[in-house]
């Protein structure tokens, strides 16, 4: 399997989430929302405007996130997106299943041990 491939599998899973965390902090255009998520994975993730704008466009169907026109920073016209209520929700519920996911991954792969409870 090829580094682009790898990449891309890790995103198709999570790309919704990401995006939900990089609007937490408030609105902005695409562009800004792939930057955010590069900035914030350390330069690890790199999101491609081939798989942002259908699923910001998906989010906005599925009423988690709402747009509106507005002047970017370079004064030119773009869609700024934001989270709404079931947005919240929604980062909330998919973060709590990603870090028992994770943690249960980090299990089977050695890399914590169970806790006692």
């Amino acid at each position: 399997m090829t580094k682009e491939k790898e990449k891309a599998d890790l995103l198709q899973g999570t790309l919704d989430m990401l995006i939900l965390r990089a609007l937490y902090t408030g609105a902005m255009h695409g562009f800004g929302i792939a930057s955010r998520i590069h900035q914030m994975s350390g330069e690890a993730i790199l999101v491609e405007q081939g798989s942002l704008y259908p699923a910001l466009y998906r989010l906005e169907a599925q009423g988690s996130i709402r747009s509106e026109w507005g002047v970017s920073e370079n004064n030119r016209r773009a869609r700024f997106y934001s989270l709404t209520e079931a947005g919240m929700r929604q980062l909330e519920t998919e973060s709590a299943a990603w870090t028992r996911l994770s943690g249960a991954i980090n299990l089977v792969m050695g890399l914590s041990t169970p806790s006692q409870g």
